[in-house]
């Protein structure tokens, strides 16, 4: 342990000091930048002097260009800012690693929060504290940045240093209550389903005998065999769905007894969560749970959605929303819709995870950014409700109008976006196209119209939308001891998993559980939930719980 410890020691302050050399390079203000104050945003006074930032988005998949769309080029006429989009085109981890590492991060960064990256950046000094940039260059920042997310990003020092999207604080929940939604869903094809008559699945009896008779009376589906259940992809590290979002289902507390239980470590001690992994298994030896599930990726589950040849599915419903299209064209009735899943003994409803206050991800300002002035002023246009407007609705009178009070897509839009949504993305550019620091509570106020085919699963989860602020961000230092024992459970955990739905009795099954249970308390888990207990903790006092 030890040298493993030394050697990230090492390469930290390698790059500690190259970040340190980076500090002098940010021309900050040396294109004449004017500062905002608080009563004026500073992006107001520099839009007829164009600037273009490089801003890496750390998601191979995302393939959006700035300047092809209306919206893009609308946001670019108000502020003077165009934007080259820098991805991946392979493992993201390697491409982030190897700019820290070289002293290459362009000018704006956006990746998941809980990427290890993020406190490297920060501990390394790369990247600008955005409240000291607000402070001298646009302190109308604070006006439109929200107090309870820059308290939860504060670090040890007293700054933030990046911003999030998608973040939802307890005020939200309270504000909108009713109104938000979780993508936490126990999916079923609609047509199967009706025709069996809606069968109760919420108790591993009902769920197999479902399953049994939907194989028995759709054995095929266009030609090729009907699958009883699918889930999202497993990968080394378990499934997400039958982690996190089984446990939701089965309103399970992450926390017992004042400790934290790390769900992607296995709930392995839990009898509820238990007695639906062994459902699983019995599904699985009868037949109900093909083989294919282990091995499948997620183009390969949303292509069998697409062909419907689930009857049922846990899934995230905002995943479906290409196969969800596909099938409403062809026939509306062979869509998936939202139904009670799994639930423990006592038969509660379930607490799904809605937003959390951390967000998706975190945008944050590199010291190698070229004007370091204009990029603190267009991060506070774009989180401003100006910005939301922008990137949400896009351009008054021509995507969108005003109607009653409430900003309305045009006709035209909405179709194209249940009709054609790349072709919406790339030539128009609305919802969210541009994500990046995207306000999804703020637009719950105007009331999300969704198209027919996907707005049942997701408004059939808003009476169970709990929000789980206290357990987000337990993030273990990089190369801690608590990290290298965490990261060896979870991938033990992965081959787990699988095992245990895929083991040959009941018998079986116990035993593999037993031995995990043995392998966690050998490599000392308890020494990882002491650690992440006290990091709740933490977020409690911040939450004021």
């Amino acid at each position: 342990m030890k040298n493993k410890k030394l050697v990230v020691t090492l390469c930290a302050a390698a790059v500690l000091s190259a970040g340190l050399m980076s500090c002098s390079k940010g021309s900050g203000n040396s294109n004449g930048t004017l500062a905002g104050n608080e009563n004026t945003p500073g992006w107001t006074l520099n839009a007829d002097k164009p600037i273009t930032f490089d801003w890496y988005i750390n998601f191979s998949w995302f393939a959006r260009h700035w300047g092809d769309s209306k919206v893009s080029k609308y946001i670019t006429e108000k502020t003077g800012v165009n934007i080259n989009f820098i991805v991946p085109a392979g493992n993201e981890a390697e491409k982030l690693n190897t700019m820290i590492a070289g002293d290459a991060l362009p000018d704006i960064i956006s990746l998941g929060w809980y990427e290890g990256q993020v406190p490297m950046m920060i501990d390394s000094n790369l990247v600008y504290p955005l409240d000291e940039l607000a402070q001298k260059y646009d302190p109308y920042f604070f006006k439109v940045a929200n107090p309870d997310k820059l308290g939860w990003y504060r670090q040890e020092d007293g700054h933030v240093y990046g911003y999030p999207n998608a973040s939802y604080t307890p005020a939200d929940y309270e504000k909108y209550q009713g109104k938000l939604t979780s993508n936490e869903t126990f999916l079923v094809r609609k047509d199967m389903y009706e025709a069996l008559g809606r069968p109760d699945m919420t108790t591993p009896e009902g769920f197999l005998k479902a399953l049994r008779a939907a194989k028995e009376k759709f054995p095929v589906v266009n030609g090729t065999p009907l699958i009883p259940f699918g889930t999202a992809e497993f990968t080394d590290v378990g499934n997400s769905q039958l982690q996190a979002t089984l446990s939701h289902f089965l309103a399970i507390s992450p926390e017992q007894d004042g400790k934290y239980e790390d769900v992607n470590l296995g709930l392995t001690e839990n009898p509820e969560y238990l007695r639906w992994l062994k459902t699983f298994r019995k599904a699985h030896e009868e037949g109900l749970i093909p083989t294919d599930i282990f091995v499948d990726k997620r183009s390969q589950i949303e292509e069998k959605a697409a062909q419907g040849r689930y009857f049922c599915m846990l899934y995230q419903n905002w995943d479906m929303q290409a196969p969800q299209n596909a099938l409403y064209a062809r026939d509306p009735n062979t869509v998936y819709i939202a139904v009670d899943g799994p639930k423990n003994t006592k038969g509660d409803d379930p607490q799904l995870a809605g937003g959390s206050i951390a967000g998706w991800t975190i945008t944050l300002i590199s010291k190698n950014c070229k004007d370091k002035a204009r990029a603190i002023q267009f991060l506070t246009y774009l989180i401003s409700e100006e910005g939301q407007m922008a990137t949400n609705f896009g351009i008054p009178g021509e995507t969108y109008n005003v109607i009653d009070g409430v900003p309305t897509l045009t006709k035209e839009m909405k179709d194209l976006d249940s009709n054609d949504k790349n072709k919406q993305e790339t030539e128009v550019g609305v919802l969210f196209t541009y994500w990046m620091l995207m306000d999804t509570a703020w637009q719950a106020q105007w009331g999300v119209e969704y198209a027919p085919s996907l707005g049942q699963p997701q408004l059939w989860t808003r009476p169970y939308v709990r929000s789980y602020a206290e357990y987000d961000g337990l993030t273990l230092a990089v190369g801690s001891d608590e990290d290298l024992i965490y990261q060896e459970i979870q991938r033990r955990w992965g081959k787990v998993l699988s095992s245990l739905i895929r083991a040959q009795s009941d018998a079986e099954f116990d035993q593999i559980v037993a031995d995990f249970n043995q392998y966690k308390k050998d490599k000392g888990y308890a020494t990882v939930q002491k650690l992440q207990t006290q990091l709740m903790n933490k977020n409690k006092a911040k939450l004021a719980k």
